[in-house]
């Protein structure tokens, strides 16, 4: 269409045009839609809006269209409408109703927001608890939308009329209180443009704690313990206590890094995850305060676009005890967050970051969307949104991927 064009008056009804809401329901069969539009499209109307649903086989129908123009001395083509519509219903045992009305839809507020909602199980309390914490923000639910069922129900609310940061607020501590995960984005455009992601390795990507693995076969691993958890904690200095942990391994045959490669265990959904971004022309990336000697057997293995961590030193055969090259703590995840980006040519907003310990908040902070994955509480109270299920996969739901698309990258996988 050309600048020049501009379309039919009757196109856009004004506030004041006649129209008629259609609503159809009964048992879903394929072939509904087009025929009440075939039935439809005798009459002088145009179509303003449609929306369908199907729950358990049974459909719902709506259909906001113009009234028909005014005919003959005894009224409108509304009536013959209203009769065969009613009559083209009957014939495949469905419901019709009819109602007419001024114009199109109540505009939406300002304010849109996607509000995403993770249960296992999502019970009926919880979503009561969560469409009324929405509306005393002054937020309208405009639509409900099933991401997916497995492996937990995720569920995502259209809402405008509120902001996102006062909707967060609201429901963030909603969430704990009914066992449930909340995340709140701003709607449009750029939340499906969000092309890059970066994990963290240990206990998000992976189950394990790699310097635990190594400590295992240095007999030291009670004493690593102790420092990896004062660490996440933030009780301690990264650096300082990457290099007390890394001294306990000085003198370790350096053939133990392939037995803890097979060691190493995936956090469930990882590979779903990666796979589905991948398959939705994603990049993905590593950051870890571990060691390259794991992460790049992992960029291989998985398929990663980018992966950095700490080097174990190795001379004649035997660890050092000491790590060589950039140190990635806290804040070298967050520049490494930054460079990354840069490469793949997508602006911070439209990042995504996945991290569990303190030494993750800086890059959660700066990406686009930073999610706290079976987090400690500091991090799940900084952190945009939380997940507290075992499944990383459900991260996919938080960017509004439904579970079609993630069995879609499946079945293409297979």
């Amino acid at each position: 269409m050309s600048a020049s064009q501009t379309l039919p008056a009757t196109a856009v009804p004004g506030d004041d045009a006649p129209t008629l809401l259609i609503k159809i329901f009964g048992k879903d069969r394929p072939g509904i839609t087009a025929g009440l539009f075939d039935t439809l499209a005798a009459y002088s109307l145009d179509v303003v809006d449609i929306e369908q649903v199907v729950t358990r086989g049974r459909i719902t129908l709506c259909a906001l269209v113009t009234a028909p123009a005014q005919t003959g001395r005894n009224g409108s083509e509304e009536g013959g409408l209203r009769a065969t519509v009613h009559t083209w219903a009957e014939s495949l045992n469905l419901q019709a109703e009819i109602l007419s009305g001024r114009g199109d839809n109540r505009p939406r507020g300002l304010g849109r927001s996607v509000v995403t909602v993770l249960g296992h199980p999502l019970t009926a309390a919880a979503t009561a608890a969560i469409a009324s914490a929405i509306t005393r923000t002054g937020g309208n639910i405009d639509r409900i939308f099933r991401l997916a069922k497995y492996p937990v129900t995720a569920v995502e609310f259209a809402v405008s009329g509120a902001g996102t940061e006062l909707l967060r607020t609201a429901l963030a501590t909603q969430a704990p209180v009914l066992g449930v995960d909340i995340a709140v984005v701003a709607a449009g455009l750029h939340r499906r443009a969000q092309r890059l992601v970066v994990m963290d390795v240990d206990s998000t990507l992976i189950q394990d704690e790699v310097i635990e693995l190594f400590a295992a076969h240095a007999g030291c691993e009670e004493q690593v313990a102790e420092v990896t958890a004062a660490a996440m904690r933030g009780e301690l200095d990264f650096e300082q206590s990457l290099h007390a942990r890394v001294a306990l391994l000085a003198g370790l045959d350096a053939s133990v890094v392939d037995k803890v490669r097979a060691e190493v265990r995936l956090t469930p959904g990882a590979r779903t995850l990666i796979r589905t971004l991948k398959r939705l022309g994603f990049q993905v990336g590593v950051v870890s305060g571990g060691f390259t000697q794991v992460t790049e057997d992992l960029r291989e293995r998985l398929g990663l676009d980018f992966a950095s961590a700490n080097t174990l030193e190795v001379v004649d055969g035997k660890l050092t005890g000491r790590v060589t090259g950039e140190i990635v703590d806290r804040a070298g995840k967050a520049r490494l967050l930054r460079r990354f980006a840069e490469e793949a040519g997508v602006p911070l907003a439209q990042t995504v970051a996945i991290g569990d310990g303190a030494n993750d908040l800086d890059m959660l902070n700066a990406a686009g969307l930073g999610v706290a994955f079976n987090a400690k509480p500091v991090v799940r109270e900084a952190a945009h949104t939380a997940v507290n299920v075992p499944f990383l996969d459900t991260v996919l739901y938080l960017l509004g991927v439904t579970r079609d698309e993630v069995e879609a990258a499946d079945t293409h996988a297979g």
